[in-house]
C-alpha cells in the first residue's frame, strides 16, 4: 500500500504541476479525517507519511490549555491534568492510533481533500508566477458583476475591483476591457484574491510610465501624485537629463501623451507640476494655476503659509477646496492660504505677541523690543543662543548690550525650566497616589501634560501606550483605575 501512496503522489504532482510536498500534506489530511471518525466529538488526529517509503503513522493528541480555555476535551486537557506532568501550554500530548487502510477510506472524502489542496497549491503557484514578473497595472476584461463589484479574468487569474476602487460615476459593464493598480493580495478561505484599485495616485503614475517611455528609461522620474479621483489630479516630474523639458515630454505631442491618460482615467483632468528639491518653491509649482505672491515656512509645523493675491484666492484655493488639498498631497506639506491682507494681519498679531515677550522676559523698553523682532529674532532660544557675532552686527547694540540681553535671555529660559520642572513634580506626586502607579511613569506622564488622574482617565489605552513604553494590561488597570471615581 505504501508504494501506491507514492504512486499517486507522483502522478498527481506531475499532472497538476505541484510540488510533491502538497500533494503528501494533502493525503495526511484525508488519512486524518477518516481517522477523526472513530471518536465521539472533534478530536484532534495527526497523520504523518513517511516521504521516502509512503510508510505512514497515526496519533490521537490533545492540546494542552489553561482551565479558562478548555473548550473541547475530545481535542483538550487543561494543564493542571496528570497526563500534562513536565508540559507546557500550548504543547501536544500524542497516542499513537492504528491507522486506517490507506484503501478503506472513503474515497471521496479523500479525493476532495486532495484536490482542494492541489487547487489552492495551483491557485498559489499561478500567484507566484503572477508576482515575479512585478505587474502592478493589470489589465483585463469584465467577467461578471457582483454587488456592484467587477470580476475581472486577467489570464489565469481572477482579481476583485470593488466598487468604491472604481473611478466616481464610471460606468463598467461585462465585458469591458479596464486597467487597474493591484492594491493587495487578501488570502482567504477560495484562496488568495488580487484586489485591484483605479483611484489610488499609484495607478496614476504606472499609467503615465506606460505612455511616456522616457520614464521607463530613467530619464524622467515621477517624484510624487496626488488625486481627486476622477475630477483632477496632480504630478510631481523631475528631468534625470538636462537636455529634457519634464513637463512637455509627460504632455506629449499635442497633448497626446496626457490625454491617454486623462482617457483611461474617465476624464480626469491631470495638472503636471515641475518638482523642486527646495520645498517653497516646489509648492509655488504645485499650486499652478494660481500665481503666489510669497510664501512663510514653518519647519517646526511643517506648514506653509501661501500668500496670494485677491484675484487669485479663488483658483488657489479651488473647487471645494480642490487645488490646496492636491497640492498639500502632492508635497507633503500643510498650505494655509491667505491674502496679502490676512498675512499683514497675522504677521501684525505675531509681531505685537513677540514684543510682548521680550518686553516681560527681558525687562527691556518697546524700542529694543522692536529692533528684536525686526532683526527676526522670534524666541528667548534665539537671542540666548544666536551666535555673538550675528548679534554684534545690529547696528543698534554694543556689544555690552548684546551679552546683557543674551544673560537675561538665558535666566529667563531657565526660570521657566524651574518653573515647569516644580510643576512636573507636584504633577507626579499627584499621580503617585494611585495605585499601581510608579515614580518612572508619574514622571512622563506629567511631563507630557498628564497632570492628574482625570486627565489620564480620559486617554484610551492606546493613547497611554503610546506615550509610554508600558504593556497593554497595564496600560488598562492604570486607566481603569483613574476612572473608577466615575462610576463610585
Amino acid at each position: 500500500m505504501s508504494r501506491e501512496i507514492l504512486l499517486l503522489v507522483d502522478a498527481l504532482a506531475h499532472e497538476k504541476n505541484v510540488e510533491k510536498e502538497v500533494i503528501f500534506t494533502a493525503l495526511e489530511l484525508a488519512l486524518a479525517s477518516a481517522s477523526k471518525k472513530r471518536f465521539q466529538g472533534d478530536a484532534d488526529v495527526r497523520v504523518a507519511i513517511d516521504r521516502n517509503s509512503g510508510e505512514y503513522v497515526s496519533f490521537r493528541r490533545w492540546q494542552i490549555v489553561t482551565e479558562e480555555m478548555l473548550e473541547n476535551p475530545a481535542a483538550q486537557i487543561a494543564v493542571g491534568d496528570e497526563r500534562a506532568q513536565g508540559l507546557g501550554e500550548g504543547e501536544y500530548i500524542e497516542e499513537p492510533l492504528e491507522s486506517v487502510e490507506f484503501g478503506r477510506i472513503g474515497a471521496q472524502a479523500a479525493k476532495q481533500v486532495i484536490l482542494q489542496k492541489v487547487r489552492e497549491a495551483e491557485r498559489e503557484q499561478i500567484l507566484n508566477d503572477f508576482l515575479a514578473r512585478k505587474e502592478h497595472l493589470v489589465s483585463g476584461a469584465i467577467k461578471r458583476m457582483e454587488k456592484g463589484n467587477a470580476i475581472i479574468e486577467t489570464g489565469r487569474i481572477e482579481a476583485l475591483l470593488p466598487r468604491e476602487q472604481m473611478i466616481p460615476k464610471e460606468n463598467l459593464r461585462v465585458g469591458d476591457r479596464v486597467r487597474a493598480y493591484l492594491l493587495r493580495i487578501e488570502r482567504g478561505g477560495r484562496g488568495p484574491q488580487l484586489i485591484l484599485s483605479r483611484i489610488v495616485p499609484e495607478f496614476l503614475v504606472k499609467l503615465f510610465e506606460l505612455e511616456v517611455p522616457e520614464i521607463e528609461e530613467g530619464l524622467l522620474e515621477i517624484k510624487s501624485a496626488a488625486r481627486d479621483p476622477g475630477l483632477r489630479s496632480k504630478i510631481a516630474v523631475k528631468s534625470n537629463d538636462q537636455r529634457l523639458d519634464p513637463v512637455g515630454t509627460c504632455v506629449g505631442m499635442r497633448g497626446s501623451r496626457v490625454q491617454a491618460v486623462t482617457g483611461e482615467l474617465a476624464g480626469e483632468r491631470v495638472d503636471i507640476v515641475l518638482w523642486s528639491m527646495e520645498p517653497a518653491q516646489f509648492v509655488i509649482n504645485a499650486m499652478a494655476p494660481a500665481e503666489v505672491s510669497s510664501i512663510v515656512v514653518d519647519e517646526d509645523t511643517h506648514s506653509m503659509d501661501v500668500v496670494v493675491d485677491e484675484d487669485q484666492l479663488a483658483q488657489a484655493i479651488g473647487k471645494s477646496g480642490q487645488n490646496v488639498r492636491l497640492a498639500s498631497d502632492l508635497t507633503g506639506w500643510t498650505l494655509n492660504i491667505m491674502t496679502e491682507e490676512e498675512a499683514a494681519q497675522k504677521n501684525e498679531a505675531e509681531y505685537s505677541v513677540t514684543r510682548q515677550l521680550f518686553i516681560s522676559k527681558l525687562d527691556v523698553d518697546e524700542e529694543v523690543a522692536d529692533i528684536l523682532v525686526q532683526e527676526g529674532f522670534g524666541s528667548l532660544e534665539e537671542i540666548a543662543y544666536v551666535p555673538l557675532s550675528e548679534m554684534v552686527e545690529i547696528e543698534a547694540f554694543d556689544e555690552d548690550t548684546v551679552n546683557e540681553l543674551r544673560k537675561r535671555a538665558r535666566d529667563a529660559i531657565l526660570t521657566e525650566a524651574i518653573a515647569k520642572e516644580e510643576k512636573i513634580e507636584e504633577a507626579s506626586e499627584s499621580l503617585l497616589t494611585m495605585e499601581g502607579m510608579d515614580a518612572e511613569t508619574a514622571h512622563l506622564l506629567a511631563s507630557k501634560g498628564v497632570a492628574t488622574m482625570e486627565d489620564l482617565a480620559d486617554l484610551s489605552v492606546d493613547d497611554l501606550l503610546e506615550l509610554t513604553a508600558m504593556d497593554a494590561e497595564h496600560a488598562k488597570q492604570l486607566i481603569m483605575t483613574a476612572r473608577a471615581p466615575w462610576f463610585a
